[in-house]
């Protein structure tokens, strides 16, 4: 019988660079959204809204929410808005 509290644990995930996070906070967001088949309206000034999400915005690399006081580069998307863990924003955001 194995002892269930001597369980191995997973590897660490190996870290991310300064450069990859650089990288994909400035990653263009329309089309990483519109990859995970969300529907985006375009607006004046080359912004975007994000119809599943009324009142978000995205623009370049950048989002703001101002109905819920809250705004971000691309992870921040990722991780704040689509609920994402870091790693896993990442892993979406660098394998455009």
């Amino acid at each position: 019988m194995t002892n269930p509290s001597a369980r191995t644990k997973a590897a660490p995930l190996p870290p991310w660079s300064r450069e990859q996070i650089r990288d994909a906070r400035k990653a263009p967001l329309a089309p990483l959204i519109a990859k995970r088949g969300l529907v985006l309206v375009e607006l004046p000034a080359d912004n975007f809204a994000v119809t599943a999400f009324p009142g978000l915005i995205v623009k370049d690399s950048y989002w703001r929410w101002p109905e819920r006081d809250q705004a971000g580069n691309t992870i921040d998307f990722f991780v704040q808005v689509l609920g994402l863990s870091f790693h896993d924003a990442m892993k979406t955001i660098t394998a455009s």
